[in-house]
């Protein structure tokens, strides 16, 4: 059999086709700087974790296969982490070709396929537990460990074309087909952890068997199916809004429920679409996508804003999306995995439709909400991510709260996130580049070499030099190419304004509009240069009226970087809520290479108010300010220098 091809190469429903991995590889900056961080620091430290006593998760594996003694550990969702653990670690070696990180996945592989029972069921969370059976209970997340079992084998044998990850997989994927593919009450709702369609499509493209595709179907289908109630397989999870099941994705307006199980069902339905072309699925896809970007995301990218709350139909959710515009900063949730299944679904609605809105939410993602998930060191982690932190005014350790912390953490019981985001950084180079029907995108800039193929099979090979994100000029020179015409899109940021572009020091006449695609299709030759130069203006950002929670403050953004004030950078014992910009003063960048793992910080002044008075309520007077020059840092950097306060969101102070 032939070896797999990525992603959606031969997806009809698509406007661009993924690259190869490998195809893209960062030489110098932002990008280069955190995938050395990510193959050096991130993956092994989080390897020790993982196959060690602390995190348990390989362990769990050996204890299945009969080569160790002992009971699981970990949530029931933990094998799933492993598996993302896996892809990001295969990501790397796709890179950099070490071999010994090979050597270790096949080790893993040996475990896990011994863990394996005859007739392909794998999941360790109910094979160690005694008086569980196997699909009795949706709590168990047994689609969710599915889920990433077969993202994960179907990456491996892309990369590396073993078939040893792969065929556990597709016996498992077989079993599934067994049992759910028929029509039963009793596993017509279980699917709600929907990481499994995106799996069985991934299966699907590699091996070419309808029935997975059909499979991953039937699980969208069965979504809005039944009867709200609970039942046997119910009992000890929110059901509802929570899980997506009142309402059928195909009349769904409203994000609502989980906000990583939302969106990662998205996502798998935007999969499906790119193979089937079901209209009713884009259709809904395009409202659902509006709703979470224009209604419930964070100026960060960041989405589901509460820990606990109720949908519109009074369902109980968690991890979640409550009300539109409802947007609190100190108790914001926005997990970190919600975060990066934004960025997931907006990379794969930007492949089906081409359009350059989707390539801006994953920047904004990939720049904020998600690298705020992972200190500079790669060793610590956030699992939530609030746009304010106030000292002593929350007791993180309430109801068993492991989620929700004050300081970045070595590890998290709910390892979930910091695989997540690791695979992501690892393969953040796949999302830059995608291949168009005579000629290629730019999605995403940072200084890289391009090494691939035109959809006709014509080699192309581009050199990008940039300093982006600190600094808004990309330089892109043809290495080779085909003699016939072909086209370069390029992303105009939507916050670009006033960029300019040049082809061989010639100024293109072309409209730059912010927020798409300027395409530019002529016969290209080795040793044209192009030049994109996007003016980045510190911006004063404020939210929608209807956000009560940011009325009359201010956020800052420069390019695609969120900053933000951290008490580190003011007086001593100052508070973080006495702090207003002043709106006179400008905002100046300083790149600090030897900061917080290298960036640009934003040098100017800020009002400090005299402290208001105590109670609920205060008379008001004329504030006295203490004006104080200080720094301002990206979002996605604070938290590295001890505990700390923080708001992205400040009044603002404009002198007439």
């Amino acid at each position: 059999m032939k070896q797999a091809t990525p992603a959606n190469t031969n997806s009809p429903y698509t406007q661009l086709k993924s690259m190869n991995i490998g195809d893209c590889q960062w030489t110098s900056g932002f990008w280069a700087d955190k995938f050395e961080l990510c193959a050096n620091a991130m993956v092994p430290y989080m390897g020790d974790v993982l196959c060690g006593d602390v995190g348990h998760a390989l362990n769990n594996f050996k204890i299945a296969a009969g080569e160790k003694e002992g009971e699981h550990q970990g949530m029931f969702w933990h094998d799933g982490d492993f598996y993302k653990f896996m892809e990001a670690k295969t990501y790397v070696y796709a890179h950099t070709k070490d071999k010994e990180l090979l050597k270790e996945l096949d080790e893993y592989i040996s475990i896990i396929g011994k863990a394996q029972e005859s007739d392909g069921y794998l999941q360790t969370q109910i094979q160690l537990r005694d008086g569980v059976d196997r699909y009795e209970n949706r709590k168990y997340h047994e689609m969710y460990n599915t889920g990433h079992l077969l993202i994960s084998a179907c990456i491996h044998f892309n990369v590396t074309g073993q078939r040893n990850f792969l065929d556990i997989a597709i016996k498992h994927a077989d079993l599934l087909y067994t049992i759910f593919m028929p029509d039963t009450k009793h596993y017509g709702r279980f699917g709600f952890n929907q990481t499994q369609i995106m799996g069985l499509v991934e299966l699907y493209r590699t091996l070419g068997d309808k029935k997975y595709l059909k499979l991953a179907e039937k699980f969208i289908d069965n979504r809005g199916k039944y009867e709200v109630k609970h039942h046997a397989t119910t009992e000890g999870y929110p059901i509802g809004d929570m899980v997506q099941e009142r309402t059928p994705l195909r009349e769904s307006t409203e994000a609502v429920g989980h906000a990583v199980l939302a969106l990662y069902y998205y996502a798998g339905a935007a999969d499906v679409y790119a193979e089937t072309g079901e209209k009713a699925l884009l259709d809904a896809l395009d409202r659902l996508w509006e709703n979470v970007t224009t209604k419930k995301m964070y100026v960060t990218g960041a989405v589901g804003q509460a820990h606990y709350g109720a949908s519109v139909n009074r369902d109980m959710i968690e991890e979640g999306f409550i009300d539109a515009f409802m947007m609190p900063n100190m108790t914001a949730y926005n997990e970190t995995c919600a975060n990066l299944c934004n960025a997931m679904f907006s990379y794969r609605m930007l492949n089906l439709k081409g359009e350059a809105k989707y390539a801006d939410i994953v920047e904004l993602v990939l720049y904020n909400s998600a690298l705020s998930g992972i200190s500079v060191t790669g060793k610590e982690y956030f699992y939530a991510n609030p746009l304010r932190m106030l000292n002593n005014t929350r007791d993180y350790n309430a109801h068993e709260n492991v989620t929700e912390t004050p300081n970045r953490e070595p590890y998290l019981s709910c390892f979930c996130c910091p695989p997540n985001l690791v695979r992501i950084i690892a393969t953040v180079s796949e999302w830059a580049y995608s291949l168009s029907e005579n000629g290629f995108t730019v999605n995403l800039y940072g200084a890289n070499t391009l090494n691939s193929q035109l959809k006709d099979g014509s080699p192309i090979k581009v050199l990008q030099e940039t300093e982006y994100p600190w600094q808004g000029k990309a330089t892109l020179t043809i290495e080779e190419c085909k003699a016939d015409a072909f086209a370069i899109s390029l992303r105009i940021p939507k916050w670009a304004k006033n960029s300019k572009l040049t082809l061989n020091r010639e100024e293109l006449s072309k409209t730059l509009e912010p927020g798409s695609f300027v395409k530019i299709q002529r016969n290209w030759k080795k040793g044209d240069v192009l030049v994109l130069d996007m003016p980045m203006e510190v911006e004063f950002i404020e939210g929608h009226p209807r956000i009560e929670e940011v009325r009359n403050q201010i956020a800052v953004k420069r390019g695609p970087i969120v900053y933000c004030i951290e008490s580190p950078d003011l007086p001593e014992n100052t508070d973080i809520l006495n702090i207003y910009f002043n709106g006179n003063k400008s905002l100046e960048p300083t790149h600090q290479p030897n900061f917080l793992g290298g960036i640009t910080t934003l040098e100017g002044e800020v009002l400090i108010r005299k402290d208001k008075g105590e109670g609920i309520y205060r008379t008001v007077q004329k504030p006295e300010w203490t004006p104080y020059n200080t720094q301002l840092v990206p979002y996605f950097a604070w938290s590295n220098r001890g505990q700390a306060e923080m708001t992205v969101f400040m009044p603002v102070v404009w002198e007439d």
